[in-house]
């Protein structure tokens, strides 16, 4: 093996115990070099080659649910993007009176309805479900808009007037403003869920007297009977 006799001497005595290793050594440099040297020297081993035969073949479809990549529901997709419709007509009159919290007529929600429909968006069907999920299509529309900020204040203004109301009670009313400016209405048993119940356990009875609580509870009531005709 010319050659490998001499370059064989320096990897030994790089493996001596007791000799003192330090990285990046010129010594340890020269020593990989050397073995880089000797890998050409090893004899190779002749392989048989494997052949394969065969034909790909493509059988018939199979649907598989995969946990986390669920399509959405279609009702879910048309509830999506009537929102973006609904945002980018919010001058349109009808949505306007739903979001400045005016009482609609019976005119009213044809129109809206009609609208829905020629947008391409709305299936008879999908109309459907919206007016049974929401009590009617104002209310579904609603939802999707929410109420103006200051419609939202407004609209309990009544409540607010000739009280003076502390703190806690404040925050307790601001919540409520907050969620019919998102979701443009209130059912009266969410007063005594989360986030309302995490000001005080018993919801509103923990801030208000009975005679308060169903003032408030007539008022969420007018706000929804205002996007119905």
């Amino acid at each position: 093996m010319p050659g490998g006799v001499c370059q064989g001497e320096t990897p030994q005595r790089s493996r001596q115990p007791g000799r003192p290793q330090p990285q990046a050594h010129p010594g340890i440099r020269r020593a990989r070099r050397r073995w880089r040297a000797l890998v050409k020297l090893i004899e190779k081993q002749p392989r048989k080659p494997i052949y394969t035969d065969f034909k790909d073949e493509i059988g018939g479809e199979t649907t598989v649910e995969l946990p986390g990549f669920a399509t959405p529901d279609r009702f879910e997709r048309f509830r999506a993007k009537t929102r973006q419709f609904l945002r980018e007509h919010e001058n349109d009159l009808v949505i306007h009176k739903l979001r400045m919290n005016e009482p609609l007529t019976a005119t009213d929600l044809q129109g809206l309805e009609r609208m829905l429909a020629a947008s391409g968006l709305a299936t008879p069907e999908h109309l459907q479900k919206a007016k049974n999920e929401c009590n009617g299509l104002g209310l579904f529309v609603r939802s999707l808009v929410g109420l103006d900020r200051q419609a939202a204040k407004h609209a309990l203004v009544s409540f607010i007037s000739g009280k003076t109301l502390n703190a806690n009670q404040i925050e307790f009313v601001n919540l409520m403003i907050d969620h019919l400016t998102e979701h443009g209405a209130m059912k009266p048993e969410l007063l005594y869920e989360s986030p309302f119940t995490d000001l005080n356990p018993p919801g509103p009875e923990g801030f208000f007297n009975s005679a308060q609580v169903d003032e408030l509870v007539s008022l969420l009531g007018e706000i929804q009977a205002r996007a119905v005709a």
